[in-house]
């Protein structure tokens, strides 16, 4: 390889990702004209154009798309490489600061922390639990555990738990009621228990897929809350279907007191993920990254 290309493979990820010279020149370091003179010299030298330029834009062409996803991987796993190296500068100290929800501080933090306060004497850790979505460099955050989809592309991140799923659930006296939905169609013709996402306003939407479509139904009912445990409550009471991750209900589906209806149209998505920005990682971090992390036999804290 070339001196100097994996440089400029880097630079143009950043380009890609931001599609903005500017921006990808502030986080590197350098002038957006340097930078756009190291891009068409790339292309040059490999004698393809990667970045389709306007006067107000650039973006990816599909073979800079190409080029990109096969990217991501490699720079996320030399970032890695290069930040394990922290495990050499000594041992792990100092303070960290981690966003999450309270699925995920429940499930992931609630079982895992407390031994790992006890392995670190010297780190102290500060978590904030917010489910609105938190911009962790701009709050100052040293990390977050949010689920995969959610985590943006410029982010380190590392699975902490399983894949899940959300089911839509009712008791067997609210079925009695109303005939179970046979499609994501016929929710329309139910009670749906909505929650409302503080960041944005909006009412969580109902996502199904099958049938070769996908489904956002907009469900509607007479309650709608911020708070996991109310809503719970008033499925558990035959108040309203409701939207509810998998692994919340499982006793209450195996004794019966709740029916799982359109299971087919309920696939599984990425789990929850502890993400960082891609800059060197402190010893303390990189520990927590280590306790956390899910081998596949279980996450570390999974609940």
């Amino acid at each position: 390889m070339r001196r100097g290309t994996l440089d400029d493979l880097a630079a143009f990820a950043a380009v890609a990702r931001s599609r903005s010279f500017t921006r990808a020149a502030a986080e590197l370091g350098v002038s957006a004209s340097a930078l756009s003179h190291a891009m068409r010299a790339l292309e040059t030298r490999l004698g393809v154009r990667l970045l389709a330029r306007t006067t107000r834009s650039v973006a990816p062409t599909p073979a800079g798309e190409r080029l990109l996803r096969s990217l991501d991987p490699a720079l996320a796993e030399v970032a890695r490489g290069l930040a394990a190296l922290a495990d050499w500068r000594g041992a792990p100290s100092g303070t960290l600061r981690l966003t999450t929800f309270a699925y995920a501080a429940r499930t992931i933090l609630e079982p895992a922390l407390p031994g790992f306060l006890l392995d670190h004497p010297d780190v102290s850790v500060e978590v904030i639990v917010d489910d609105r979505p938190v911009d962790i460099v701009a709050a100052g955050f040293d990390a977050g555990i949010r689920f995969g989809e959610t985590v943006e592309r410029d982010m380190v991140a590392v699975r902490v738990g399983p894949d899940l799923r959300t089911v839509v659930v009712g008791t067997p006296a609210y079925f009695a009621r109303l005939p179970p939905p046979a499609t994501p169609a016929d929710l329309e013709a139910h009670c749906c228990v909505n929650y409302r996402l503080l960041g944005g306003g909006g009412l969580l939407p109902w996502e199904f897929a099958g049938e070769g479509r996908e489904w956002r139904v907009r469900a509607s009912g007479q309650l709608i809350v911020n708070d996991g445990a109310l809503a719970g409550a008033a499925v558990r009471a035959g108040a309203g279907l409701g939207y509810m991750l998998e692994g919340e209900v499982a006793d209450d589906l195996a004794a019966g007191r709740l029916v799982q209806v359109l299971d087919p149209w309920c696939p599984p998505f990425p789990g929850c993920h502890l993400y960082y920005p891609s800059r060197q990682v402190t010893p303390a971090l990189r520990a927590l990254v280590e306790a956390l992390r899910w081998t596949g036999g279980g996450a570390a804290g999974a609940g």
